[in-house]
């Protein structure tokens, strides 16, 4: 009987854990957005249907080519982090296709960075289809080095 008991309250606490996680990923997730792409690029419009579907309020600005590398250049991207598209949101750069989830958990703990990065384009990436081929998220510092923030497939 006790374990049935103890099995339920574990089932409980996790029901609450969820919901506080659930509140938590709504209110962050209704953050301004805006994105930086090439009106040509068809995965920068998937990526960005992706962080609007995960709730941020996305603005997406066509540029140039040559403005959206001036773009992420003041954003503190360098050419081995870049990507195609750059977003701004909460007073991060976000570069390349980097999971919804992963904004969301930079936002809440809010580390001393210019943002999340993931270079290239990897075919398992939100908005680039599907693949097998794993990726890392990178934190950039403010000193333009990166750490490892998160690694797919997970």
């Amino acid at each position: 009987m006790m374990d049935t008991k103890a099995g339920w309250l574990r089932v409980a606490a996790a029901g609450v854990a969820m919901a506080v996680s659930l509140a938590a990923f709504q209110a962050q997730a209704g953050e301004r957005m805006t994105v930086f792409a090439s009106p040509d690029c068809g995965c920068c419009a998937a990526w960005a249907r992706h962080v609007e579907d995960a709730g941020f309020d996305v603005t997406v600005r066509h540029l140039a080519m040559a403005d959206l590398h001036a773009r992420k250049r003041a954003a503190g991207i360098s050419p081995s982090q870049a990507s195609c598209h750059t977003a701004l949101v909460g007073g991060y750069a976000i570069e390349g296709h980097v999971p919804a989830n992963e904004i969301l958990k930079l936002l809440q703990d809010a580390p001393e960075a210019i943002g999340l990065s993931v270079p290239g384009m990897p075919a398992d990436a939100p908005g680039m289809g599907s693949g097998r081929e794993p990726y890392d998220v990178l934190l950039v510092k403010p000193d333009g080095s990166t750490r490892i923030f998160a690694s797919y497939p997970k």
